[in-house]
């Protein structure tokens, strides 16, 4: 099994770091987390295609997280290579009407026509798919942003998407194998955390190993990784597009 940072940045444009995303690849299927704007070219640079991918999971409905999935469905039904392998297309509630907006706007444009769509809401709970657990929990960012938790086998990942500190995210991350946690600004900003208060996620939750991603452009001008460390005496990683972590 294999995490690929996809993006390590937001929404403000940088030429370091993309906008969000996470590829887990397991031995039977490549499971996308938000695909900011980017997403579908920077899977190219890792030889992943539209083709390939076959659950996307939404942290929530922000543009720097959800700006991709057009292009991703735009990109489905190219003459020339159409695809043909069903989607599952999963977010938190108000997923589906956000989904219809699209349809309003593009039309048959994203529609599938080879393929099927899968298209699902989910809240919090515990979701069990092929070989792999999901496990699922509020996080206060918007008022239906998730938290994930994969399992498979004895690994076990944790992708925040955006949040602030509090109990569910902490709870997603025990005793994780990596946590791959926002680190937004280097002082606290609500809705976001600093490098102090994901070191204190990565503490309590007793993670083996922290990743520190959705870095807005700030962030590279402050000893970020040094001031998480005051918390955290474990490893921990700042991201940078592309970068992977084998499990």
């Amino acid at each position: 099994m294999q995490v690929i940072i996809i993006g390590s940045g937001c929404g403000v444009p940088s030429l370091r770091r993309g906008s969000p995303g996470m590829l887990l690849k397991t031995d039977k299927e490549n499971i996308l987390f938000d695909t900011g704007a980017g997403t579908l070219r920077k899977l190219l640079e890792i030889d992943i295609t539209y083709h390939d991918i076959d659950y996307i999971f939404y942290s929530h409905l922000h543009p720097d997280h959800t700006l991709d999935l057009v292009s991703f469905l735009f990109a489905m039904k190219y003459a020339g290579s159409p695809r043909r392998k069903d989607l599952h297309l999963i977010g938190p509630d108000g997923f589906r009407d956000f989904y219809d907006s699209l349809l309003e706007v593009y039309g048959n444009t994203i529609q599938p026509e080879l393929y099927e769509l899968y298209l699902k809401e989910i809240g919090e709970g515990e979701h069990k798919y092929s070989d792999w657990k999901l496990l699922t929990k509020r996080l206060p960012h918007t008022e239906v942003s998730l938290g994930y938790r994969i399992e498979l086998g004895d690994k076990r990942i944790t992708y925040s998407g955006d949040t602030e500190y509090c109990q569910n995210i902490v709870a997603l991350a025990r005793d994780v194998n990596l946590l791959i946690l926002e680190c937004s600004f280097p002082e606290e900003v609500k809705g976001h955390l600093s490098p102090s208060s994901a070191g204190r996620i990565a503490k309590e939750s007793n993670c083996h190993k922290l990743v520190l991603t959705h870095l807005y452009p700030i962030c590279d001008q402050s000893d970020i990784l040094n001031q998480c460390r005051k918390e955290f005496e474990r490893e921990v990683v700042v991201a940078e597009d592309l970068m992977r972590f084998e499990m």
